[in-house]
């Protein structure tokens, strides 16, 4: 260990600032030099052997690319989260250089925090589920732009009619207006809703293409995650992609911290004081799991849409389904008959419909693990 160097990393779009600590002497800057993959692979000969280096860099916009091109070296590298770096209360004064050299220094004493980083292949599959999740939002928006424009206008549809179902689209699109001025808006509106649409259904089906291609362990915990309530295709595959290995969590407790669901507290002596939910956590993760907790609030029952999408899981898998269906059922009208807003509740409920995610998860990783040597033999 006395010839391992520790680096810390301040990269950005266009640059990286380096430091290096020395595993027992002084931290210092070994300036800047661009990011491009040239520049990294020279910065890595000059430092000394791969084997005797440990590289640490902050999680940010710039994503994986430069992880994955020094684990390619040999070098032991890891992407640390960026809020739980320590910072000195007094220090005022903020530099790239002086970033490195505290990442360079915290690194050695063991204080960083690093964060899980998925392979190319689950980076892939992520960036598609976030496109849908985008493309979901925008249409919401664009509905609501041509919503309300009708609704100035007095435009109502008639009574019955499910909002943006296909009766109300056609009836949408019959709409004139005596103004080129209100035509012009109208034909605006309508055109983004369209192309919206489109364009959910377009990455949809190239996320199911996705399903399909992804390896056989991840489709399984897919499958069988679409045992719970609520929890549909896209609920399923969103879950995988955020979380990646549910095993790598030892505990429930411990995912429900990485979703951010968990209380906040200042506690100190004999004084305890808890609050909201952190929500210093994966935030496509939380806003999943309050979705899919909502349908907890129906009594349990397997209806026949559910039942197709258990066909093909374990009677392990349907067991902790069915637990947890009678489990978050009570529990939401328990917290409701208290008087608990009903968003709140949700989100405890889906606190703990993440802990029958991870239960069934790891039933399906494990069995995967034991299968797999059985084959091989």
């Amino acid at each position: 260990m006395k010839n391992v160097r520790f680096v810390g990393l301040d990269v950005h779009a266009q640059t990286i600032a380096v430091a290096v600590a020395e595993a027992k002497g002084e931290v210092r800057s070994l300036g800047v030099i661009p990011n491009r993959p040239e520049s990294v692979n020279r910065l890595i000969k000059k430092l000394g052997k791969v084997q005797d280096l440990r590289v640490c860099y902050e999680a940010g916009p710039t994503g994986y690319v430069l992880y994955w091109q020094l684990t390619r070296m040999g070098v032991s590298c890891e992407v640390v989260a960026p809020t739980l770096v320590p910072v000195k209360a007094g220090d005022r004064v903020k530099t790239d250089r002086r970033d490195a050299q505290k990442l360079a220094r915290s690194y050695r004493a063991g204080d960083l925090t690093a964060v899980w980083v998925p392979d190319a292949a689950h980076e892939a599959l992520r960036d598609l589920v976030r496109a849908r999740e985008a493309a979901k939002r925008d249409q919401l928006r664009a509905r609501n732009r041509l919503g309300k424009f009708l609704l100035r206008q007095g435009r109502r549809a008639p009574e019955g009619t499910g909002a943006w179902m296909l009766k109300h689209l056609r009836w949408v699109q019959q709409q004139h207006f005596e103004h080129s001025a209100q035509a012009a808006t109208f034909v605006d509106y309508l055109h983004e809703v369209e192309h919206a649409a489109a364009r959910v259904k377009r990455l949809e089906q190239a996320l199911d293409r996705a399903i399909e291609a992804a390896p056989a362990s991840q489709r399984a915990v897919i499958e069988a995650l679409q045992a719970l309530r609520g929890v549909a295709k896209m609920s399923a595959v969103t879950l995988v992609s955020e979380v990646g290995e549910f095993s790598r969590f030892a505990h429930p407790r411990q995912i429900m911290g990485y979703s951010g669901m968990v209380s906040r507290e200042h506690s100190s002596g004999p004084h305890i004081r808890r609050g909201p939910i952190s929500k210093a956590g994966n935030a496509h993760l939380r806003r999943i799991l309050i979705e899919s907790a909502w349908a907890c609030r129906h009594r349990p029952r397997v209806g026949a849409k559910l039942a197709v999408r258990q066909r093909h899981t374990s009677a392990a898998v349907q067991e902790i389904a069915w637990q947890a269906q009678h489990r978050l059922h009570r529990r939401y009208c328990t917290l409701v008959a208290k008087g608990k807003p009903k968003p709140k509740v949700a989100t405890a409920v889906g606190r703990e419909l993440l802990g029958f995610i991870w239960a069934i998860a790891t039933e399906v990783e494990t069995s995967l693990r034991v299968s797999e040597p059985r084959r091989a033999a």
